[in-house]
């Protein structure tokens, strides 16, 4: 009996060695996150010790926003990879420069399982932006260069067309100017022990000063309207419309940084009206969020009115009560 006891523990010790082994093992492919052609696989990276878990290899920093970018309510897990003996570059409150051979992650959730992960690689040449679909085993998500659409219900049990967007739709909101970049991790978007700890890692050159940072989401029930509100249009607009990104032309500058009433769209006309201004007059009309353009457009899913324009196939209820509370708290 004591000899079959031991000879099972051994076999135990063996297979739990087995299975560990290999995650230990994991590291980051620096030559796939910088060479010119699109890895196939995920994995191919060495992003995760444990894809199907999302645990990350060594090297690769989990990481949230304040108040994140909304997509048919999926669940968003966030990471940072930074080449050994680099550091990211603080840039006051804004954007953290990443150096070349760098690499964001952001993994999709619905329905409790995986279903894509958008890498962003910093290269020579520039931003790359890649998308990544799992499979049904959780076992890889493949390179889909074409996109695809899903049948899925959000939390709520909404059935929606779900969207993972092609290489080229990738640059619709990472776009600025004539250069793909990031547009999550500014550090007025994370929080200041994040940022503190990336530091303390020696990751990050210095803690950034920040003097207004964009509220936590989920305290947004007991703060006031216009940080919310704008966090929210920072995070899930912005990246368009402001003077480099691919909304300009619209007038709107909806950055977290912006003060000017009219470039927020306070009582200002649209510059082209037509259908998607629903025959409204002003884009926000002070103490009317049901005369707002800004309003209608984010409350709609046909083509041409809807805004954001991509990444959603829902509308946002959380965003939308954010936004008419703040709207209708305006001095008219």
């Amino acid at each position: 009996m004591r000899l079959l006891l031991a000879a099972l523990l051994l076999a135990g010790a063996a297979v739990a060695t087995a299975e560990t082994a290999p995650q230990a093992q994991v590291q980051v492919s620096d030559s796939a996150v910088t060479a010119e052609n699109f890895p196939a696989r995920l994995s191919d990276y060495g992003f995760f010790a444990d894809g199907a878990r999302q645990v990350p290899a060594k090297g690769v920093t989990p990481y949230r926003l304040q108040t994140p970018l909304w997509s048919d309510g999926a669940e968003k897990l966030r990471f940072v990879y930074l080449p050994a003996g680099t550091k990211a570059k603080a840039q006051g409150d804004g954007l953290l420069d990443l150096p070349v051979g760098a690499a964001l992650i952001k993994t999709f959730k619905l329905e409790g399982r995986l279903i894509e992960t958008r890498v962003l690689l910093h290269r020579a040449e520039g931003w790359v932006a890649l998308p990544y679909q799992w499979n049904r085993e959780q076992t890889e998500a493949r390179l889909a260069l074409a996109g695809a659409r899903l049948e899925l219900k959000t939390p709520q049990g909404q059935a929606i067309s779900y969207a993972i967007p092609n290489k080229n739709q990738c640059k619709e909101c990472h776009q600025q100017k004539d250069a793909v970049v990031p547009i999550g991790p500014k550090a007025r978007n994370l929080s200041a022990a994040w940022l503190a700890s990336f530091h303390k890692a020696g990751k990050l050159d210095a803690v950034p000063l920040v003097t207004s940072r964009v509220p936590l989401w989920e305290d947004r029930a007991k703060l006031a309207a216009a940080p919310v509100a704008r966090g929210w249009l920072d995070s899930n607009c912005a990246h368009c419309h402001n003077p480099a990104g691919s909304a300009s032309n619209s007038g709107l500058d909806l950055r977290w940084e912006q003060s000017d009433p009219i470039a927020l769209g306070i009582n200002k006309r649209p510059v082209a009206a037509g259908r998607g201004s629903g025959g409204l007059e002003f884009d926000v009309l002070p103490g009317h969020p049901d005369k707002s353009i800004m309003l209608y457009r984010m409350g709609s899913l046909e083509g041409g009115i809807s805004m954001p324009e991509v990444g959603r196939s829902s509308i946002d209820p959380d965003g939308m009560a954010a936004v008419t509370k703040w709207i209708g708290e305006m001095k008219r």
